[in-house]
């Protein structure tokens, strides 16, 4: 088996493939508006009339491109190049801005890289162990790992935990346009055709992102290119004993991905936005993030590209599609005959184990690709701002309109945009929004999903272990910044008291020599 793998993997075709397929990928994720799963879509048909073994490397190769890929434009143009690094943005992007692109996106490479291969190898020895516990989770569960998400981004809000809340309930507003979960009504849609379909998600992240970006830019005349260092960028900008002192982010993060990666529907996109809520919130000095810090980029990275691993677990056991790209991937194998379900690994344990071998060897692919790239990457900030703002405008409109193949969406991002503009000037943070409108469907749908299979109410909520578990989580998280400032203001309290104490007992036996 191990050695017809090998033969699977080095067959000069398959190879050339493989290479083709990250290379695409790397673009796709790269490019505001394209992401892993439109890579899958629009190569889907070139693979049609490739057998199933290069069909899955090609399609596979894509995968852990596209979502490697995002963490580019996010540190060198502060947009996300996708969904899987949104979170990516927040510290990525300020220390490209302070001149360290070179070491920003080595940190992303290296933390991708990493989350992948540990992920994924991960999924090899435990896919049928964990696909089994996975599928017990019910709506109550997913419903308490949603709430918990949109409250650990929040209680990392800068400033106002109340700015973070206004920003994270605006997004899941936005979240309820277009027909309801369930009864299928329709909400907020104003008469417009083309939102029943509600807001479009990559529209969203365009507008409130991209556009709004180069507006606010644009009028406070931040027209300047940043200096950028690549002279003294040796590896990957960081050695590895600094890169791995940063220990307990990498395991909370990788866990954090894993699990959030075999939740059927989750994904990269709310991985990387968790791990950082998570890493911020537990660090010793929270104010460092957001102005370009070294456990900023860790962890969306590396959270995101292990739920890569995660995402598969399910796709290869269940059937079930863990995220998107995994859902075009399922497709693509029944377009070749094959079934993916329970019997999957018994009918097909080459075709397997080639797949788990192409995303360990993709892996590898792209951090090659990316290591020998990263020192061209920066040189796109010496590109003169007039010129790169209108690349990049165009670029917008191209990523939304591909998507959707409508011009409403490309007219949806200026008023996106416009909306971004008024939330940066009410101070609102980004990130409770964008994820308040990626989770607010799931929240709902599994809100009212719970409620109706059972005649105990929010009871089950709190009862069920693992949903109350994550809620208590949640609960503690919002209050523990007000626990621990309490604490550290008893802990001086206590200093001062010991030193006046200490300064007593020295007087009054300086006093007891001078009798």
């Amino acid at each position: 088996m191990f050695f017809d793998v090998l033969g699977n993997l080095f067959d000069p075709v398959n190879l050339l493939i493989g290479f083709c397929g990250s290379l695409f990928g790397i673009f796709c994720g790269a490019v505001p508006g394209l992401t892993a799963t439109s890579g899958i879509a629009l190569m889907l048909p070139l693979s049609f009339k490739m057998n199933p073994i290069t069909a899955i490397i090609f399609l596979g190769s894509i995968y852990v491109g596209g979502i490697s890929g995002g963490l580019v434009a996010s540190i060198l143009i502060g947009i996300p190049g996708s969904p899987s690094s949104v979170a990516t943005v927040f510290d990525g992007y300020p220390m490209a801005q302070s001149g360290k692109a070179g070491k920003a996106l080595g940190i992303g490479i290296l933390s991708s890289f990493l989350g992948t291969i540990a992920s994924v190898s991960v999924a090899v020895v435990f896919c049928p162990v964990i696909a089994r516990f996975a599928v017990k989770l019910g709506p109550w569960e997913i419903f308490s790992l949603c709430f918990c998400a949109i409250v650990l981004v929040v209680t990392m809000s800068k400033g106002n935990m109340y700015n973070g809340l206004m920003a994270g309930f605006l997004g899941m507003f936005l979240s309820t346009i277009g027909i309801a979960p369930i009864d299928g009504a329709k909400r907020f849609t104003m008469g417009i055709p083309n939102l029943l379909g509600g807001i479009n998600q990559v529209g969203f992240l365009l507008g409130v992102f991209a556009i709004a970006i180069l507006i606010s830019n644009f009028a406070k005349g931040e027209m300047k290119s940043p200096d950028v260092d690549t002279k003294g960028l040796s590896g990957f900008g960081i050695s590895l004993k600094e890169y791995f002192s940063h220990k307990v982010v990498i395991i909370q993060s990788f866990l954090i991905g894993i699990w959030i990666g075999f939740l059927p529907g989750m994904g990269p996109g709310l991985s990387n936005v968790v791990a950082y809520a998570q890493a911020k919130s537990s660090s010793k000095n929270p104010e460092k993030f957001g102005t370009g810090c070294v456990e900023g980029i860790i962890a969306p990275e590396l959270s995101s590209n292990a739920s890569i691993g995660g995402a598969i677990i399910p796709m290869i056991s269940l059937g079930i599609p863990g995220d998107m790209p995994t859902a075009m991937l399922i497709g693509g194998l029944m377009i070749q005959g094959i079934e993916v379900g329970p019997l999957f690994m018994t009918n097909n344990p080459g075709l397997v184990y080639t797949f788990f071998g192409i995303l360990l060897f993709s892996a590898c692919l792209t951090v090659t690709v990316q290591f020998f790239s990263m020192r061209a990457f920066p040189h796109i900030l010496r590109i003169p701002i007039n010129y790169l703002y209108t690349i990049i405008f165009i670029i917008c409109f191209i990523g939304a309109y591909s998507d959707s193949r409508t011009m409403f969406n490309c007219w949806l991002i200026l008023f996106l945009g416009a909306i971004g503009v008024l939330l940066q000037l009410g101070g609102l943070p980004m990130s409770p929004l964008v994820l308040g409108f990626i989770l607010g469907p799931m929240l709902e749908q599994n809100l009212r999903m719970g409620l109706t299979y059972t005649k105990d109410g929010f009871l089950p909520f709190i009862t069920r272990p693992i949903s109350g578990i994550t809620l208590f989580v949640a609960v503690a998280s919002t209050l523990w910044p007000y626990i621990r400032e309490k604490l550290e203001k008893k802990k001086q309290q206590s200093g001062r008291n010991s030193i006046a104490d200490e300064v007593f007992k020295r007087g009054e036996s300086f006093n007891v020599k001078e009798d």
